[in-house]
């Protein structure tokens, strides 16, 4: 098992054994694995975001921790934050995790997520201009969201 997926099992068995919540001390939880604080940065940044239905805050200093909320949510409640959450601009990667994130909460099927993703992948916007394809593709995200919503 790769270090990174030790360490996110670790955090939500945590997150399980806290019922949603913890809270995560860099040093001691690398210390714990054996690994540098930065890796534990770096799962924590790379897999436990808003995306994927999580809150982060983080409080610096001597008693610094970093905490982790996973966001229980309705079905209206997750397409709102989608709808909000995705900027001006939308990478094909940034949709594929809201997408698998909708997916995984039972909001959207499997089918519709590939048709969603298809939509917006960079294939199916190739014949628009490189500069203006996040932009488009975050205004045809949306769109689809707003169509969830009603």
């Amino acid at each position: 098992m790769i270090l990174s997926d030790h360490i996110a099992k670790l955090i939500e068995q945590m997150l399980e054994d806290g019922g949603g919540t913890t809270e995560v001390r860099r040093n001691d939880l690398a210390a714990k694995i054996g690994c540098v604080p930065s890796q534990i940065n770096y799962v924590i940044t790379s897999r436990f975001t808003p995306e994927r239905g999580y809150v982060i805050e983080s409080r610096r200093g001597g008693g610094g921790y970093i905490r982790i909320v996973r966001v229980k949510m309705t079905k209206s409640d997750y397409l709102m934050h989608f709808f909000h959450a995705v900027g001006e601009t939308l990478e094909e990667n940034e949709a594929r995790a809201y997408l698998q994130n909708l997916l995984d909460h039972g909001i959207l099927t499997e089918r519709e997520a590939g048709l969603m993703l298809a939509a917006v992948s960079n294939s199916a916007l190739e014949k628009c201009p490189q500069e203006l394809r996040s932009t488009v593709r975050a205004d045809l995200f949306r769109r689809m969201l707003m169509l969830y919503m009603l």
